[in-house]
């Protein structure tokens, strides 16, 4: 009894300490607040992000469904093969490039982003996200259809392995004239984000 009652204390030692190291989320309305988005369009504005868009609508416009899906397959299939053609060919473009140094300013506040184009295909990312199709998520079906101004903020998450809480701020991308051309995904540092906002003590 003494032993099985010695399993449960370490058990529940365990547990507790499984608990204590998630801290509770932070408050993602007051920090991903009008101000964050305007932030974020400021450099979204930079005129390699519609440039980049319309040349994959061009490219990609008119492809099936069936189509869509043999990339996305594609892609899945070469982040465990060392040849790499759809990826790399991502990876290496001037819109991943941009991104990638976006990120880096950051210092730690944006953990990756993604653009994609009007089917809901990458167009540039600054890491290799699982899929290549993001058309069938909502972070692509609460924004592009929904028009030029739509947001969607997804609900936090716990981050073990970074010990941080992340979140995802997802808009659609519009031209000059107002009219949808793609969607963007940007995953944020939560935690790093509170540290940010905290008055000085």
């Amino acid at each position: 009894m003494r032993r099985l009652a010695g399993i449960c204390v370490l058990s529940s030692l365990a547990l507790s300490g499984q608990a204590a190291a998630e801290p509770p989320a932070p408050d993602i309305k007051a920090l991903v607040d009008d101000a964050f988005i305007a932030q974020t369009r400021e450099w979204l504005a930079n005129p390699i992000v519609p440039l980049s868009i319309n040349a994959q609508n061009e490219l990609r416009g008119n492809l099936s469904q069936a189509e869509i899906d043999a990339l996305d397959q594609q892609w899945v299939a070469e982040r465990k093969s060392d040849d790499k053609p759809l990826i790399s060919a991502t990876l290496s473009a001037p819109l991943s490039i941009y991104l990638l140094r976006v990120q880096a300013q950051t210092l730690g506040l944006y953990t990756e982003i993604f653009v994609m184009d009007a089917h809901g295909l990458n167009v540039g990312q600054s890491s290799i996200t699982g899929d290549y199709w993001q058309g069938d998520e909502a972070k692509f079906q609460k924004t592009f259809p929904n028009g030029p101004d739509a947001v969607f903020i997804d609900e936090p998450e716990w981050d073990a392995d970074r010990r941080i809480w992340r979140a995802q701020l997802n808009l659609t991308i519009a031209d000059d004239t107002a009219k949808p051309i793609g969607a963007v995904t940007v995953e944020i540092n939560l935690t790093e984000l509170a540290r940010r906002a905290a008055p000085a003590s």
